[in-house]
């Protein structure tokens, strides 16, 4: 049986991160043409806690608000793996 489920409701999406001490982050990337784009990321207190070194990676915490809103603009979904709580944006056509 998968465990593997693509999430695009906001409530589902926020309840799942949020569940596995997760908070929403956005880091501003640049394309090779140098234009600016916001990259969505998830940042996890476990996972971080495993980092022994710090170095400055650009990603800036957000509201959840702006994150999803960046999240459908970007037309993206969440796909998780229940069994080992990994995740991937995956684009929403992907998900139908």
């Amino acid at each position: 049986m998968t465990q593997i489920h693509t999430l695009t409701r906001h409530r589902d999406i926020q309840n799942w991160v949020t569940d596995r001490q997760g908070i929403p982050a956005i880091t501003r990337v640049r394309n090779r043409f140098g234009e600016e784009h916001a990259q969505l990321k998830l940042s996890f207190q476990k996972r971080e806690k495993a980092k022994l070194e710090s170095q400055d990676d650009g990603m800036s915490p957000c509201s959840w608000t702006a994150w999803l809103a960046e999240l459908d603009r970007q037309q993206l979904a969440l796909k998780v793996d229940l069994g080992a709580d990994d995740f991937e944006l995956v684009e929403r056509r992907e998900a139908n």
